[in-house]
């Protein structure tokens, strides 16, 4: 039985996710930004039209807009991972909480990103109709919806087959269900192909790479800090620091 305050939980996984951020904002910078200066500038040499003065200037985006962006998701992110970890300990396997952290960070990067990803890549600057781009965000956060109920399923179906088919094999069924069900919405779910003819493949590949990158580097920090936290605060305490230790806690998981 771990037992301790959610709220301390919360506070590591936000603190987790702000270290999480910095790293992915670093790899945002170098990796990122040159591809999409690169993306600006071709669109740029394509286009007729000369629009007007910039609200925001491309300096700021490229620093101040970027780092706040990616400094705010990666503290939310880490404490909405939080969050579920308090549920997922103890729940999903005798796993200690650093490796039920780097499950919960990698389920995360795979629901949250990899799967919808993988149906609606990002695209750089000049890719792209302004047109669709309403309906190409909504489908992905659709997509981002669809595949992380459809994980939560798999999870919740796994551990009601495992009574009778036993853990390996209920593993395996839940996420051979995942895997069916994410191949029917990718099917029938729009598709949307608006790269155009004279844009570089290689700018392309090389910027959805990098976004992933950022995704990458940002779940797999965290779930290394969140697991180094946690740990040091679920492990069992002995004689006077366990007698001292504060009574008025909540439990936020228990081994089955």
């Amino acid at each position: 039985m771990y037992s301790v305050s959610v709220r301390a939980l919360l506070v590591r996984g936000m603190l987790a996710g702000l270290v999480a951020g910095v790293l992915a904002l670093a790899v945002a910078y170098f990796l990122g930004e040159s591809r999409v200066d690169a993306a600006i500038a071709l669109e740029e040499a394509h286009s007729h039209e000369h629009g007007g003065e910039e609200l925001v200037s491309r300096t700021m985006q490229a620093t101040g807009g970027l780092a706040t962006g990616v400094l705010v998701f990666g503290v939310a992110a880490g404490g909405i991972a939080a969050l579920v970890f308090c549920y997922a300990l103890g729940r999903i396997g005798a796993f200690g909480p650093r490796a039920t952290a780097a499950l919960v960070a990698g389920a995360a990067l795979l629901t949250v990103y990899v799967v919808p990803f993988l149906k609606y890549p990002a695209n750089p600057p000049a890719v792209g109709n302004p047109d669709t781009i309403g309906r190409r965000t909504g489908l992905f956060f659709l997509m981002v919806a669809l595949s992380v109920l459809l994980a939560v399923a798999a999870v919740i179906t796994g551990r009601r087959l495992a009574q009778r088919l036993g853990h390996w094999n209920a593993t395996i069924a839940a996420a051979g269900g995942y895997v069916v069900l994410i191949g029917l919405a990718y099917a029938f779910l729009p598709s949307f192909n608006e790269v155009g003819a004279d844009f570089p493949a290689t700018l392309l590949w090389e910027f959805r790479l990098s976004t992933l990158a950022v995704q990458a580097t940002l779940w797999t920090a965290f779930g290394l800090v969140f697991g180094v936290l946690t740990e040091r605060l679920l492990l069992p305490r002995t004689g006077s620091a366990a007698a001292s230790a504060p009574t008025a806690t909540r439990s936020v998981g228990a081994v089955n």
